[in-house]
């Protein structure tokens, strides 16, 4: 596979075995010296791209599923064998989790954020200040950093709500209890890191893939117009829908990202393409893992139940559907027409292998496919598969949801839902979609993207997020399958029993944080 990959070092870099003799040992050097030579200002850069939240992509425990699902745990609307055993999930379901109680799992999502962001700091500070780099490659650094510092922020930001807001390298201990930054302060904050990483970045405006997996213009342009919209809606409610057309629109109209076309045969369809392949000109920004360097862990076995770990076929101990899809969840689609519902696209159910003599057919709960990968789970025991965490497909969703809240229901917002609408119901005439979507008021067309986002992007982990936006909760039933109400999520009834409350919108601030900073104040109804 023909690819850039990334190797990350210690932050302070790595120095020659002479050079090492002649200056300070790491540990001692401080910021001003590591930032001596052009190779250290790339290696602070890369280093980004391993850490924070591109940590919770990967799959570092074969029982807990990654830090990126727990949105999905907490909609309900996704299950894990292990949740006895993990108890973050259960806790979530019976929305019972609390500052105390999840105080371990919430410190592995502030603590590597927030070193993130303070690496971030460092380099944005001290990259102009860095010897035998040009111009050029100043502002390419110093954009990486602010994607990765307002990336880390907008997670965090979205996952706690008001969140302090730090903007310098720590260099001394003042002023180290830091209070609470409000909302939108912090979102302003992301959006001046975006816009400087596209105005002055010098990026190329590719997808990533073709930009060397490096992140490129299109990279933060999908970033900046989902931040636009979540920023209209709740909680902070600042109308950004125009500047989200506005960024959205530019990148779509550049002509240089497309749609992954289906091939001949199911297996060749689009969505396998995304199960298979790296490469792809839908590919806005993904996590790139490396088989031998760093794999995504046991992502793969998270596509198989646990007993499938005594078919004695797979090269992993442990399988565990750790992010199954209830039923609730699988009925947002139209059997009969959605190419994404039916057998070894988005999901499976079944799978046949050969014991030397014989065939034979397991059968089993549906579980993701999407990352399913044969090299993996019957040679290697390590996957290198990338992840996607934005595809060209939600930079449309986005355009046409933003489109319609700020210009209606126009024919450009009319065409991009249809772009992804028709590519899932692959037998169903475009025109007819297009007739159908034209007909609808702007409420009633956002409901519909809202209803193609859960289609499309079921296993990108983006189901919380909307729910925190829109504040209501999708509802399906197995009589109407693909039909979607939505409905007010406060005082709604999970699938598992439990109401959520207004407090549930946002997760607690551990208690192990509050106690290291007393200046954190608890959410409300913590």
């Amino acid at each position: 596979m023909k690819r850039i990959i990334i190797i990350i070092v210690g932050f302070w870099g790595l120095t020659s075995c002479e050079d090492f003799l002649k200056e300070k040992p790491r540990s001692e050097m401080s910021a001003d010296q590591y930032f001596s030579d052009a190779s250290h200002a790339y290696n602070a850069v890369n280093n980004l791209y391993r850490a924070g939240i591109v940590e919770f992509y990967g799959a570092g425990s074969a029982y807990a599923g990654n830090k990126a699902m727990l949105g999905g745990y907490m909609s309900g609307l996704f299950d894990n064998e292990y949740k006895g055993q993990e108890v973050h999930v259960e806790l979530c379901h019976n929305l019972t989790l609390n500052s105390i109680n999840m105080s371990g799992y919430l410190d592995g999502i502030w603590d590597p954020c927030y070193e993130a962001i303070s690496r971030a700091n460092t380099a944005v500070k001290y990259i102009p200040e860095t010897p035998g780099l040009s111009e050029d490659e100043k502002d390419n650094l110093i954009a990486q950093a602010l994607f990765f510092r307002a990336f880390n922020y907008y997670y965090l930001v979205k996952t706690f709500g008001d969140v302090p807001l730090i903007l310098d390298p720590y260099e001394s201990l003042e002023d180290i209890y830091v209070e609470r930054t409000p909302s939108l302060t912090v979102y302003d904050q992301i959006v001046d890191d975006l816009n400087a990483a596209l105005d002055q970045g010098n990026l190329e405006n590719l997808p990533m893939p073709g930009n060397g997996f490096r992140i490129s213009k299109g990279s933060v342009a999908t970033l900046l117009a989902d931040v636009y919209l979540n920023m209209s809606g709740f909680p902070v409610q600042e109308n950004k829908y125009s500047e989200a057309v506005t960024i959205a629109r530019a990148t779509i109209q550049s002509g240089n990202y497309q749609l992954i076309d289906h091939g001949a045969t199911d297996e060749e369809s689009a969505y396998n393409v995304m199960r298979t392949s790296d490469l792809e000109d839908e590919y806005m920004y993904g996590v790139e893992f490396a088989e031998g360097i760093s794999s995504s862990g046991w992502l793969p076995t998270y596509s198989y139940p646990n007993r499938a770990a005594t078919w004695g076929i797979f090269q992993y101990s442990i399988t565990n559907n750790a992010y199954r899809p209830v039923d609730e969840l699988l009925w947002i689609y139209d059997e009969a027409n959605d190419l994404r519902i039916q057998e070894k696209q988005f999901f499976h159910s079944s799978l046949t292998y050969s014991d030397g003599e014989n065939d034979i057919t397991q059968n089993f709960e549906v579980s993701p496919y999407l990352w399913h990968n044969d090299e993996a789970l019957f040679e290697s025991g390590q996957s290198g598969k990338d992840l996607c965490v934005y595809r060209y497909a939600e930079l449309l969703l986005i355009a046409a949801e933003a489109i319609a809240r700020s210009e209606g229901v126009t024919s450009e917002a009319v065409n991009y839902l249809a772009d992804v609408r028709s590519r899932g119901l692959w037998q169903t005439d475009r025109s007819d979609i297009v007739a159908e979507l034209n007909t609808l008021s702007v409420d009633e067309f956002v409901r519909e993207v809202w209803r193609e986002r859960l289609r499309e992007l079921p296993l990108e982990f983006k189901i919380w997020s909307d729910i925190q936006r829109t504040r209501k909760f999708p509802v399906t039933e197995e009589v109407n399958k693909g039909e979607i109400n939505f409905v007010d999520v406060v005082g709604h009834t999970n699938v598992w029993g439990k109401t959520f409350e207004e407090k549930h919108l946002l997760f607690p601030i551990s208690e192990n944080e509050r106690q290291r900073n007393p200046n954190l104040l608890q959410n409300e109804g913590y």
